[in-house]
């Protein structure tokens, strides 16, 4: 999945964040519609969105993970 053909962050859409192409449709608010057990064919049929689009949220946000780096801290 090449999340990249989907998603875009342009300053002059929500300040930047991470939207489905075309749309005002962040990534974190598909993310928390699937995290809440919306159902793919839920969010496509509400939002006019295609499952790819759905898809390349979760690929954006696994790709992002991928990168963060966690430290332990004794305490």
């Amino acid at each position: 999945m090449n999340w990249r053909e989907h998603i875009i962050a342009d300053p002059a859409v929500l300040v930047g964040k991470p939207v489905l192409r075309g749309t005002r449709l962040a990534v974190e608010f598909i993310l928390g519609l699937i995290a809440q057990g919306w159902p793919e064919q839920e969010i496509t049929r509400n939002y006019q969105l295609t499952p790819e689009q759905v898809r390349a949220c979760v690929a954006y946000a696994q790709e992002r993970l991928n990168e963060e780096r966690v430290f332990a801290v004794a305490g």
